[in-house]
């Protein structure tokens, strides 16, 4: 019977694998209990020899069952499904479950054994927090994310594929400096995408289990996306599972990846176009508003009252981001209060906060809802604020 062909959640499963597990297990205590029975027959003036393979010690492991109902002993663990192969029944089924071809399943999922390297790398990857909004200095990461070269190479992108991202701009109304910005980050504009296989990582990090619903979705989404066509050669990427140009996760793949150049299909592993155009269907999504800048650089007075303008809102996601927001105000608003722009300004009914990065009196921006966007594609203020000066200097604003 094949083991993976069955729902572990069913009757039948649960029948089949409990009575298995069971006669595996038992095997060895009855063995045991009985070579301990039967020698207690035989008395001392008649030595036998000890059974094959038993030591004293098993035998009392055995008796210790026996008399108590425990597992004691455990048998060893080449003589019983492994935990990791129990765990694939289980991947299977939730990937049936969604609709995912079964052929797409056996195809893949019984053959996978575990990434040790992923799992040592979620294990030390550092969980979200905040150290009393205590960060560090911006000028040293924009140092090192925005530098001459990604900037001369985004500018020879830029004009190479001048074209193509005007008609991302009138299709989608995204700032084309930003989505070559963000392919920049991301990949260094296509030159290093990942070469771990995706369905290996995201079983082996479902496995690990510290985000283990987040882990098995994007595990089946990458089965989907083999159902769509896209080849398993094709699906490497990050250790975390993100793939392709724009480095998305298998379930934003399969939502918002888009056809850049017209050809009827969106390759975000190998056209560059298609890929740009996926980033600028995700932030479009993420609310992008066109005709609008991400923000611009401000200086701020030193009589600006910050207790008046902080954010009392918490925010769903990634709260401890979008705490160093300010409350909106308008344009207008931010100038009557001193808040001067340094360059380009903003209309002035048009909404933004200010971050401070490096605190009062530091370099400042006011942002507009388009920074949001880009913090739902990457939800670091650095992250995101590099991305906008990096677009800045590609399009020599």
């Amino acid at each position: 019977m094949n083991l993976l062909a069955l729902n572990p959640l069913s009757p039948l499963a649960s029948d089949v694998m409990g009575k298995a597990a069971l006669a595996i297990r038992a095997w060895p205590f009855v063995a045991l209990a009985s070579a301990s029975l039967s020698s207690a027959n035989v008395t001392t003036s008649q030595p036998r020899a000890a059974a094959p393979n038993v030591t004293a010690t098993q035998v009392a492991a055995a008796q210790t069952y026996v008399s108590q109902g425990t597992y004691a002993y455990q048998p060893p663990a080449t003589s019983a499904p492994s935990q990791w192969d129990t765990y694939k029944i289980r991947l299977a089924a939730l990937a049936r479950q969604q609709g995912v071809r079964e052929a797409t399943i056996q195809a893949n999922v019984p053959g996978l054994t575990v990434n040790q390297r992923v799992i040592q790398l979620e294990s030390t990857e550092p969980v979200a927090r905040t150290s009393n909004g205590v960060v560090g200095a911006l000028a040293p990461y924009l140092r090192a994310h925005v530098t001459s070269s990604l900037i001369s190479r985004g500018q020879a992108n830029y004009s190479e594929h001048y074209a193509g991202l005007r008609g991302l701009e009138i299709r989608y109304g995204v700032d084309p400096g930003v989505l070559m910005a963000i392919w920049g980050h991301e990949t260094s504009y296509g030159t290093v995408t990942g070469s771990t296989d995706l369905l290996q990582a995201l079983a082996s990090l479902g496995y690990y289990g510290r985000r283990r619903d987040f882990f098995e979705s994007e595990f089946v989404a990458a089965l989907k996306l083999m159902d769509q066509g896209v080849p398993r050669w094709r699906l490497k990427g990050s250790w975390a599972g993100a793939t392709g140009y724009p480095q998305f996760m298998p379930s934003v793949a399969l939502r918002l990846r888009a056809d850049g150049d017209g050809d009827g299909y969106s390759d975000i592993w190998a056209n560059e176009l298609d890929g740009l155009a996926s980033i600028a269907s995700y932030l479009r999504d993420a609310g992008w508003k066109p005709n609008v800048a991400w923000g611009v650089p401000v200086r701020t007075p030193p009589t600006l009252n910050r207790a008046a303008i902080v954010n009392r809102l918490t925010a769903k996601r990634c709260p401890q981001v979008y705490r160093r927001l300010s409350r909106y105000l308008t344009m207008r608003e931010w100038r009557s209060l001193g808040v001067t722009p340094v360059g380009r300004s903003l209309p002035d009914n048009e909404m933004a906060s200010l971050i401070e990065p490096d605190g009062p009196y530091a370099t400042a921006y006011l942002m507009t809802s388009n920074y949001r966007a880009i913090l739902d594609y990457n939800c670091s203020n650095f992250y995101a604020i590099s991305v906008g000066v990096l677009a800045d200097a590609i399009t020599r604003r």
